[in-house]
């Protein structure tokens, strides 16, 4: 069963294509296992027939889009030649006719299915499909940013643990504290949101550099975004590179910088940098 975050970032991806598709009825679900979906999260439907429904991979019409990767259609699903029809009876239940179907895939991985219908045998146009397309994509994206969140908070807690035994490890975790910054305005979820900026702040702390400093210094205060641009400037990232991994224009970087070194009272990025580890903010 996929957790609360995933299931949110599913549900909002389904409103949004019913949405900008027009389509009466959308539902899907996320892999439980290598070759099983259950549909968990519906939208528009009149029936609970399709509510916990475990697709199989190459059966019916979302089988078949998990087991090619790609997207698949049907204009009339119950007469449709070109997939099998384990779950004909739901479908009629529900009564749907015209039925799109789409994974989600991450890493080349299928991690889940989505699925728009109406109760017409008509055919869908490119937009419709493109939209739907579109809905996949959002929840793949979503679902590789927390990926990345969990590798590396797994990571960072171990180097964390290994920061007194091997040296130089509290450079990978000032590494590791930059990337999840960058990661925070990509993570939908205000759970695992949460969760990233508490290690983020823990990681922030640990590092002991506020430890005995003046109180003028302990008082600064930055925005995130000016944090996030001096987390990358403390690893050397040029302004250029910050932009990128940040989702930023570079002069927005520069405005960011400018303003964080005037709050640090610094006059260089080297001062930005070791006057906000002395505030507590860096690692």
């Amino acid at each position: 069963m996929p957790d609360t975050g995933e299931a949110t970032e599913l549900r909002a991806a389904l409103l949004r294509l019913r949405r900008t598709s027009g389509l009466p009825v959308v539902f899907g679900g996320l892999l439980s296992d290598t070759r099983h979906a259950r549909i968990a999260e519906l939208s528009g439907a009149q029936t609970p027939a399709l509510r916990g429904l475990v697709i199989s991979a190459g059966s019916g019409l979302g089988g078949k889009a998990m087991a090619l990767s790609r997207a698949c259609a049907v204009t009339d699903y119950r007469a449709s030649r070109h997939i099998s029809h384990e779950y004909d009876t739901a479908v009629a239940a529900e009564g749907l006719r015209s039925v799109v179907a789409v994974p989600v895939v991450v890493g080349r991985t299928v991690r889940g299915v989505l699925y728009g219908a109406l109760r017409e045998p008509l055919a869908l146009g490119d937009r419709t499909f493109d939209v739907a397309v579109s809905a996949a994509r959002d929840v793949e994206q979503a679902l590789a940013v927390r990926d990345e969140v969990q590798r590396l908070l797994a990571s960072t807690r171990q180097r964390a643990a290994e920061s007194d035994e091997r040296p130089g490890t509290w450079e990978d975790v000032r590494e590791a504290h930059r990337d999840l910054r960058a990661l925070v305005p990509k993570v939908l979820d205000p759970v695992l949101r949460d969760e990233l900026l508490a290690v983020c702040g823990r990681l922030a702390s640990a590092g002991g550099g506020g430890a005995g400093t003046d109180s003028a210094v302990r008082r600064v205060r930055l925005a995130p975004r000016e944090v996030d641009v001096i987390a990358c400037v403390a690893s050397g990232t040029t302004n250029g590179a910050a932009a990128e991994r940040l989702g930023l224009r570079p002069e927005t970087v520069k405005s960011y910088l400018r303003s964080a070194m005037r709050k640090l009272g610094a006059h260089t990025r080297l001062e930005a940098v070791v006057a906000a580890r002395r505030a507590g903010l860096l690692p």
